[in-house]
Formats: C-alpha cells, sequence, structure tokens
C-alpha cells in the first residue's frame, strides 16, 4: 500500500486541473487517505493490486455507522472517481466498484443529536475570551457566537461574504449550495454585537496584510478565507483550552435547535432558521428537547408512590 499515498497525490492534481473547488478537492483527498489507512490496518494486509469490493463495503459500512444514507453515498461517489482514476493509471485493470449502482444496503440508526451543554458553552467563551491578539480573541468568539446563534452548516459558515451580514436588518444571507435554496437568518442583539465588534479586527488584519480586497467574513491571520477545516481546528483548539471534550461544529447546529425548541420556538421556526428542506429533519430535535414530556413524566403516579427522596425526607 506504499503507492496508494502517491496516487492520491496524483489524483487530487488530476481534481484541480478540471478546476473543482478547493474544498471538494480536499474533502475527497481526506476521504481518500483515511480509506488508504483503514487499507493499511487491514490484516492481512491486502496489496494495491488485490484490494477487493469487500474491502470496499467493508470500510463504507465502518465510516457510515451512526451517520446519513447521503454520507455512505457520497462515500461510494468518491471511492468510485478514485477507482476510474486507477483503472486509467493501469495499477488496477479493472475496479470493483463498477457494478454498484448504489451504496450497499445498510442498517444505519440515527442517534439523537448531541448538544453542547450549557456549561461547555460557556467553558468555551470563556477559553475565546482568553486568546491573545486582538484578531483571533474577537473572530474566535464571533465564531461561537454565529455557529451557536444561527446554527450554520460548516460549508455555510465558510462561504459567508462580509456582504452577507445586513447589520440595519441584523440579517445574515446563506447561499443555497447546499439545499438549492438561499435563507436569510435574523439574529440576536449578542450576535449582532459579536459579529460588529470583529469587524474592526478583521479589516485590520486585511490591512496589515495587504488583502483589502478579500470579501469572507472570516479571515485567517493571513488574510486569506477561514475554511472550514480551519474553523474545526479553531473550535477543536477552544476545547482543549476548555477543558472539555471536543465538540465539532455540528453540535452547535444541534444545540441551536434543541435549545430554540426547549425555549418555545415552533417546529415550522426552527426548520426555517436551520434551512431544512423537510420538516421531519427538524423534528427529530424535539426527542431531545421536549419540556412538556418532562412535566408531563413529573406527573407520572410512581413518583407519588415512591414518595420524595432521601435527602428531602431527613431535611423535613
Amino acid at each position: 500500500m506504499k503507492r496508494w499515498d502517491g496516487l492520491v497525490e496524483k489524483y487530487v492534481s488530476e481534481l484541480r486541473t478540471r478546476q473543482l473547488a478547493e474544498s471538494t478537492i480536499s474533502m475527497r483527498e481526506r476521504e481518500l487517505l483515511q480509506f488508504g489507512s483503514w487499507l493499511k490496518r487491514r490484516k492481512p494486509k491486502p496489496t494495491l493490486e488485490t484490494i477487493e469490493a469487500d474491502h470496499i463495503i467493508r470500510y463504507v459500512e465502518s465510516r457510515g455507522a451512526f451517520h446519513s444514507r447521503s454520507l455512505v453515498a457520497s462515500v461510494m461517489s468518491m471511492l468510485k472517481s478514485m477507482g476510474e482514476f486507477l483503472v486509467r493509471e493501469g495499477a488496477w485493470r479493472k475496479s470493483p466498484l463498477r457494478w454498484m449502482s448504489g451504496p450497499p444496503k445498510m442498517h444505519l440508526h440515527r442517534p439523537l443529536p448531541r448538544r453542547i451543554d450549557q456549561s461547555s458553552q460557556q467553558a468555551l467563551w470563556r477559553a475565546a475570551e482568553e486568546l491573545r491578539g486582538e484578531h483571533a480573541r474577537h473572530q474566535a468568539i464571533c465564531v461561537l457566537a454565529v455557529l451557536y446563534g444561527t446554527g450554520l452548516r460548516r460549508g455555510e459558515l465558510e462561504r459567508l461574504d462580509v456582504d452577507d451580514w445586513d447589520v440595519s436588518a441584523r440579517i445574515l444571507r446563506i447561499d443555497g449550495k447546499k439545499t438549492g435554496k438561499q435563507r436569510a437568518v435574523a439574529v440576536g442583539e449578542g450576535v449582532a454585537r459579536c459579529i460588529e465588534a470583529y469587524l474592526p479586527h478583521r479589516h485590520n488584519r486585511l490591512e496589515a496584510t495587504g488583502r483589502a480586497q478579500e470579501r469572507s467574513l472570516l479571515v485567517s491571520k493571513h488574510g486569506l478565507r477561514m475554511t472550514g477545516q480551519m474553523v474545526s481546528l479553531l473550535v477543536g483548539r477552544l476545547s482543549k483550552r476548555a477543558g472539555i471534550e471536543r465538540v465539532t461544529l455540528h453540535q452547535f447546529r444541534h444545540s441551536c435547535a434543541s435549545d430554540l425548541l426547549a425555549a418555545g420556538v415552533t417546529i415550522p421556526e426552527v426548520q426555517r432558521v436551520l434551512g431544512h428542506a423537510v420538516i421531519q429533519s427538524t423534528i427529530r430535535y424535539a426527542a431531545v428537547a421536549d419540556p412538556q414530556r418532562a412535566e408531563a413524566m413529573a406527573l407520572h403516579p410512581l413518583n407519588r408512590f415512591l414518595g420524595p427522596p432521601p435527602e428531602e425526607r431527613k431535611a423535613s
């Protein structure tokens, strides 16, 4: 499998000549390198020439565990494209993926979304406030505010331009690349303050790096658009500084949805905020945030049968 990484590098170069988006290229490269690492851990370890359909199916099954069918289909598509490249390069005589018209049948179950509890949220904000450097500190606070305050997807956050922020209306305009439909998300006063506090430091960073024409809302220390991967690394570093379990960007989306529902916002309104195409995607969060259900279970006759907790009986 020593040749795998080199072939992936050559494949990535071919993708760049086709002028694909850099984010798409990076995603494919990560997936293929991850597949290569998975193959290297197999016992017995397969050679490039002995990779079979069974290897691919087992990898996709492991990759798709606890995830959606759309992720499985995406992984299959990337592996198929790499397989055709290997055939053109002469590394494979034929691709074992050609016969697969779609992803293999799997029993994927979707667990309840994981939210970020309030104590962890507060620890993240404290870690952001302790960062050195005005730009880094205000940028981290802005990222946390936008992620939790709007529930944006990683790609949506990455593609935000400064012109997408309407301060007078307190609205972020979100492109429709993911859903095929643009939307406008109203933000609260706190999120608006965080964005506005960051913008002067963004301007200073762009001036210092000679990139005043950059339109991205979030810019790196070099004055370039922050990629989704860079934002993920930032949140990972904040998690480590905060001394909490590492959180993902998508957990902010889960937390935004479930906390809005817990606060009494209707499911259709949350659906519009998150940009879900179907309301079933939003209804999942009702199982996470359902104060009415908790209140109902508090009335269960078993509670009266058992009586108050021991500590309350001692106190009385």
